[in-house]
């Protein structure tokens, strides 16, 4: 099943028990987790992070919304940031293998309800949206919760999606819809002059020629006697948090002020720290694997600590690791997995034949050795990332070239190995297929068939790599041997 995460803001951020009656809603439903709960006073605001599955997702939100509508007065709201409704804005946002176009459905599924039970007029936003111009919230949003309360009934281009053309008496509108990860990044001034923060956010965000995929407000922040940049990120791989931080900081300057701190609004991409880190402190050639905690995590995978599903949803994101690569080494695994339940069936516990037990044990080391292999074919990728960079910022220098040249070589033997492994496994079940009991052959037949997928996807892998190593002048003549070999073999 899909999982994605839902991220609705409401029109409270000063009443501590009102929020939590919000998020203890979303935490009566079975298979929903929430994340998060940030709140900001200024704004009047709280922002929840919830993750699960598409149905159960879809009521934890109408929970959530049934209790805002009721405890959330927009007649006697007053805060900095914009707002329509008591619960303001619902984004869906796929995680993982997740389709976008799911994240749409669910969106529409829960506008459709909250229209029809709640009597709250609905706009579908982002990539949900019916009508261009409401792929973007600030249009959608345009002249807030009195102006739309003005117009929705005489304005065609107010008439929501679902719903009435009326807004709810004190809830107000919503916009729902789905979109890719946002990071909602504020920068404090060292100043309260809100009118600088506005000037400054004009010259950063998109729409007035600034920084893409940047969105952003100038506000004043009373209770800290400072004026806030408010931005969202809407691609922080197109623009990263440094890259709006610095740009902050240049026209800050303009004014005679500065960043005084920052902060990250509710959840944030581990990478888009790593980013920011990478930037601030130069690291030019930086592995990420080296990252303990990451190579924690990859040592608990390589033991069998990942699920097949989080490995699947892993490979099927849209991100470089683990690629075909890693495919091949899982392939590899499960053939020999099943090669081990074949053997297994097969050898006489009272009289145990010595060439099955040595087979399954074979199989038992080449499944612990291609589940290794999984991860260190996303590594050795992630190397030659690095010194692909590392070689394009520095063109003449010798160093580079020759790490780069380093790193595609071990981008070739690591899928090498898999073939080699896979190559070894289909021998070995060839030979004691014979002696396993016929009623397993549907399933010994399967093992072969994956060692031969694990075999073809590792060499495509490793010929990718030679022609990378063949343009820059290194003889692979010993490497096209060994893969012709292994293909004849199979």
């Amino acid at each position: 099943m899909s999982r994605f995460e839902c991220v609705p803001n409401f029109s409270e951020g000063r009443d501590e028990a009102k929020i939590e009656r919000i998020a203890a809603a979303a935490r009566t439903v079975p298979g929903v987790t929430v994340l998060d709960v940030e709140r900001n006073a200024d704004h009047h605001r709280s922002v929840i992070s919830l993750v699960g599955e598409g149905d159960a997702l879809v009521e934890a939100v109408f929970r959530m919304m049934q209790v805002a509508t009721a405890t959330i007065d927009l007649t006697h709201h007053q805060g900095e940031h914009p707002r329509m409704g008591a619960t303001d804005v619902v984004p869906f946002v796929p995680l993982g293998a997740a389709p976008m176009e799911e994240a749409v459905r669910l969106a529409e599924r829960l506008g459709e309800r909250v229209a029809r039970e709640l009597a709250i007029p609905v706009y579908l936003y982002a990539r949900a949206a019916r009508r261009p111009e409401r792929a973007d919230l600030a249009k959608v949003r345009e002249g807030q919760f009195e102006g739309i309360r003005a117009t929705i009934g005489s304005d065609p281009a107010r008439a929501p999606d679902f719903g009435p053309a009326a807004v709810h008496p004190t809830a107000g509108a919503v916009a729902i819809g789905a979109r890719p990860v946002l990071i909602a990044y504020n920068v404090y001034l060292t100043t309260p002059d809100v009118a600088i923060a506005k000037r400054i956010a004009k010259a950063v965000r998109a729409r007035d020629g600034g920084l893409a995929e940047v969105k952003a407000l100038g506000f004043e922040i009373a209770e800290r006697h400072r004026a806030q940049v408010s931005m969202n990120l809407t691609d922080y791989h197109v623009t990263p948090i440094h890259r709006a931080f610095e740009a902050v900081r240049r026209e800050a300057q303009r004014y005679g002020v500065a960043p005084e701190e920052s902060e990250i609004v509710g959840l944030v991409p581990e990478d888009a720290l790593f980013d920011a880190a990478e930037y601030y402190l130069q690291l030019h050639a930086f592995d990420r694997k080296t990252i303990l905690e990451r190579k924690v995590r990859a040592v608990d995978r390589a033991a069998g600590g990942e699920s097949l599903a989080s490995f699947s949803e892993r490979l099927a994101a849209r991100t470089p690791t683990p690629g075909g690569g890693s495919a091949a080494a899982a392939a590899g695994a499960l053939a020999a997995a099943l090669g081990e339940m074949v053997l297994a069936y097969s050898i006489d516990p009272e009289r145990p034949d010595a060439e099955l037990t040595a087979a399954h044990d074979e199989l038992d080391r080449a499944r612990r050795r291609f589940l290794e292999l999984v991860e260190e074919d996303a590594q050795s990728y992630d190397r030659v990332r690095s010194a692909r960079r590392d070689r394009k910022a520095r063109p003449a220098d010798p160093e580079a070239e020759g790490a780069w040249r380093t790193a595609l070589r071990g981008a070739a033997e690591v899928p090498l190995g898999t073939a080699r492994l896979a190559h070894a496994g289909t021998e070995r079940l060839r030979s004691v297929g014979p002696r396993t009991k016929a009623a397993l052959g549907s399933d010994l037949a399967t093992a072969r068939a994956l060692f031969r997928a694990a075999i073809e996807g590792a060499l495509a892998n490793v010929e990718i790599n030679l022609a990378d190593l063949r343009s820059a002048g290194e003889a692979v003549d010993v490497w096209e041997r060994e893969i012709a070999a292994l293909r004849a073999g199979t």
